[in-house]
């Protein structure tokens, strides 16, 4: 039987920050937009950034395993990067905001995107487009045949027990970026699973490589999205 949740705000992005910062997207994994994102995405507000998070279910998440692969086996690919390329676009906006307030002393434009495991594959997607300068992906990768050219840096935090992270086909995609002329970064978590950072699903979370993972994350962004 599947177990949904309810989200707040069903089908809009939920935002933090101030506008005038860089930007970043954040895209939720296979459970949908469960609570910690909005920890998460606080926390990089703290850290001068404008951060927008889409919900791509509909309102809808979950924290039990067989109705998050309904969600993911639901979702409709091209609705989902719509969802995201209006959150980068409602980023980009908010980062040339206009409004004569004097506690804005710069403005910026540019767009980062972290995703989560299903968000990062979505993210990676998504960033073939050039439209964000720069992508996290955690748990996330893309095969062969849907790999073409990401003109942005890429980080890649990945697990060392799940899908990705290590292994041939892993190892292939990052060949390829760097083939591409991608700036690529890959750092792997020792004991971790795909879900590794997700801190509603206490059971999955790793705290010591999620806090690792973020630091890294955060570190990047600042570095690529600095003007």
């Amino acid at each position: 039987m599947s177990q949904f949740i309810d989200i707040p705000s069903p089908g809009w992005p939920l935002t933090f920050g101030s506008p005038g910062h860089p930007s970043v997207v954040i895209v939720h994994d296979r459970f949908g937009r469960l609570p910690y994102l909005e920890s998460y995405a606080a926390a990089l507000a703290k850290r001068d950034f404008y951060v927008v998070v889409p919900d791509l279910f509909n309102g809808l998440a979950t924290i039990d395993l067989p109705s998050a692969n309904e969600l993911r086996e639901a979702m409709d690919l091209g609705f989902a990067l719509a969802a995201i390329d209006d959150a980068v676009e409602l980023g980009r906006g908010h980062g040339f905001d206009g409004a004569p307030d004097a506690s804005i002393h710069s403005t910026s434009s540019k767009v980062g995107l972290i995703g989560f495991e299903l968000g990062g594959w979505l993210g990676l997607q998504s960033a073939q487009s050039g439209s964000v300068d720069a992508v996290v992906a955690y748990a996330g990768g893309l095969s062969e045949h849907e790999s073409g050219i990401i003109p942005c840096p890429v980080l890649l935090n990945y697990s060392d027990l799940g899908d990705w992270g290590t292994g041939h086909e892993t190892d292939l995609f990052v060949s390829r970026l760097k083939e591409m002329g991608t700036p690529v970064t890959r750092y792997i978590y020792s004991g971790t699973e795909d879900i590794f950072a997700n801190a509603t699903l206490v059971e999955r979370l790793d705290r010591n490589a999620a806090a690792l993972a973020f630091a890294r994350a955060t570190n990047f962004l600042q570095e690529q999205l600095a003007d």
